[in-house]
């Protein structure tokens, strides 16, 4: 596996200037938008990991969730076949991928998700896939912590 350079900014850091671009931003259109924006940033997934038990469940599309743990850190790698589920994926892989498993259990991803508003903006569905993915991320958390 390639060595990966570790997040330089706090989970929370992390958050704040995701809340700033969203603020940044006025309606909730564009604020979908830069959702999708960033899930056309998500690398590839490969082929290898898209298989059924790495399809989160609960979600609106399919997504495919890779957990690729080093020493002492979750990495994530992600896909959907929808824009907006990719685009929140690639939202989350953005605070989570990266961390250990303590700053991952210990962050409140209901709040963070609360403070950009994401929940309201989308149908339940899509929220409860978000809520799926998050789940999915305390899981692999849980699992090697």
């Amino acid at each position: 596996m390639s060595a990966r350079t570790p997040p330089t900014e706090s989970i929370d850091q992390t958050l704040a200037e995701l809340a700033e671009d969203f603020d940044l931003l006025g309606d909730w259109e564009q604020r979908i938008e830069y959702v999708i924006e960033l899930g056309k940033g998500l690398a590839p997934l490969d082929e290898a990991d898209r298989l059924e038990t790495n399809k989160v469940p609960g979600c609106a599309a399919q997504v495919w969730l890779a957990v690729k743990p080093t020493e002492d850190r979750l990495w994530f790698a992600a896909d959907s076949d929808s824009a907006l589920s990719k685009g929140n994926i690639a939202l989350l892989l953005k605070l989570y991928s990266g961390r250990t498993p303590d700053e991952i259990l210990a962050f409140d991803a209901r709040a963070a998700l609360d403070r950009l508003g994401l929940p309201s903006a989308l149908t339940r569905q899509r929220a409860n896939g978000l809520n799926s993915m998050v789940g999915r991320i305390r899981e692999a958390a849980l699992a090697v912590g």
